[in-house]
């Protein structure tokens, strides 16, 4: 009877790969991703001199070096691991630290001056790229979305979600119209605030209000496209508050600065994620 019990209890699970092939190449991919990002991030703090930018851009490097090594990286080892086991939170944490890895290197890539870490950041972004894709492609989407409880509050969190998108969308264009038509600064060099203006948009705004919008319609990819941008936006914003702290206390900036901006988003993102990921069943309970 206790046999019967748990071969149906590991029929609940959601296919995620466990025990299987299907999911060897991700898995390794981001083991190989953890290794770069702790070889990148070593370097970075090692010899910061290699940082050929603008003392303000150096900082920003400061704060994602630190922030990749003390949690990213963690997270996405302890994530993967947990995803193995067949875990849906450990997957979709997974899934979420791959995205922050593709567009973190990305933003290396584009916008730090040519230095000796130049390889590195390609092939951490081609390494996060393909394991997302991977990953995505041959996970099971509705055993995913059914490991949620009936009254995961998905109004609130996709509601949210569309409010940041469409924020974001808000004052870049309007930051790059005051500069084109009435000839106002930006906030900083405006090739720098191309590009995060650019990635914002054309990265983290679509995955922000596609998730939104899926959560809102109790689309099955909903949860795993919210929590990927969750888990992204959380981090990425926290990147921006410890960069935002690190000017004040240099001197770059004028407290409070941006910290009071960045630091509640990252908050409200961050408890908006953990209330989505919250109401992900164990994987021993039962369904209602």
């Amino acid at each position: 009877m206790a046999k019967t019990h748990r071969a149906v209890e590991e029929q609940r699970k959601p296919n995620v790969g466990e025990g299987g092939t299907g999911m060897k190449a991700p898995y390794v991919l981001s083991a190989v991703l953890a290794a770069l990002m702790v070889v990148q991030s070593v370097l970075g703090r090692v010899y910061p001199g290699q940082y050929r930018d603008a003392q303000w851009i150096r900082l920003t490097w400061f704060g994602n070096d630190w922030l990749t090594l003390a949690l990213a990286v963690p997270l996405l080892v302890a994530s993967l691991l947990l995803a193995r086991r067949g875990s849906v939170r450990g997957l979709l944490l997974w899934l979420g630290t791959l995205g922050y890895g593709a567009y973190n290197y990305a933003y290396y890539m584009l916008g730090a001056a040519l230095n000796a870490f130049f390889p590195l950041y390609v092939a951490a972004l081609l390494v996060s790229v393909a394991s997302l894709v991977l990953a995505l492609s041959r996970i099971d989407v509705a055993r995913v979305a059914a490991s949620f409880r009936p009254k995961t509050p998905v109004r609130v969190v996709g509601g949210y979600l569309l409010f940041v998108a469409s924020g974001l969308t808000l004052v870049w264009m309007a930051t790059w119209a005051a500069y084109v038509f009435a000839g106002r600064p930006t906030p900083v060099e405006p090739e720098a605030f191309k590009l995060v203006a650019a990635l914002d948009t054309a990265v983290m705004v679509p995955a922000l209000a596609l998730g939104g919008i899926l959560l809102w319609r109790r689309n099955a990819w909903g949860c795993v496209v919210a929590a990927i941008a969750g888990v992204q936006g959380s981090l990425y914003l926290l990147v921006l508050s410890i960069n935002s702290a690190a000017a004040i206390l240099r001197g770059l900036a004028e407290a409070p600065g941006e910290l009071p901006l960045w630091g509640t988003l990252a908050a409200t993102t961050a408890f908006v994620t953990f209330l989505l990921l919250a109401n992900v069943r164990g994987r021993r309970e039962k369904r209602s």
